[in-house]
């Protein structure tokens, strides 16, 4: 019998176009969990205790190639980007909206269909607007679902 540990778990974030970085850290500290922020050179990010920043290039999908590279099984990743989510569930990773959406693999496909046919549509000059700016409640949503999850994946360790 291997009295191996398993790695610790970390919140990975997709940090370019995050609103709710403040609220993260906030949950994250309360349970003692390290933050990975990422995000590209033109974001200025600071890190602070049990926060790390990582800076990648300003390529389109460099956030998210590394933090795909970096996650392991168990770790909470942050993302609006449907992609990366898809990427990191296949890794085992639970993953959340900025919303407090927490992505699964039922709704992957039809959230990647949707995503592709969007971009078919602005590729034919179809443009839509973007998503509505956050607000006050929905941040607090996200908080709430943040601390749920870490609260279930607490009480579910097996020693």
């Amino acid at each position: 019998m291997s009295m191996e540990r398993p790695q610790a778990r970390k919140i990975v974030v997709d940090g370019d176009a995050c609103p709710v970085k403040q609220e993260i850290i906030a949950v994250a500290r309360s349970f003692g969990i390290p933050v990975i922020m990422v995000s590209s050179y033109d974001h200025v990010l600071r890190g602070e205790e049990g926060v790390s920043i990582v800076q990648v290039d300003r390529g389109a999908d460099s956030a998210d190639l590394y933090i795909a590279n970096h996650i392991t099984a168990g770790d909470i990743v942050v993302t609006q980007d449907y992609g990366l989510a898809a990427l990191a569930l296949g890794k085992r990773c639970r993953v959340l909206s900025n919303r407090g959406q927490e992505y699964d693999d039922l709704g992957m496909d039809f959230m990647l269909e949707s995503r592709h046919a969007r971009a078919v549509e602005r590729r034919r000059g179809h443009y839509s607007k973007g998503p509505k700016a956050i607000t006050a409640e929905e941040k607090i949503y996200f908080q709430h679902k943040l601390t749920k999850l870490l609260t279930i994946l607490q009480e579910n360790v097996q020693l």
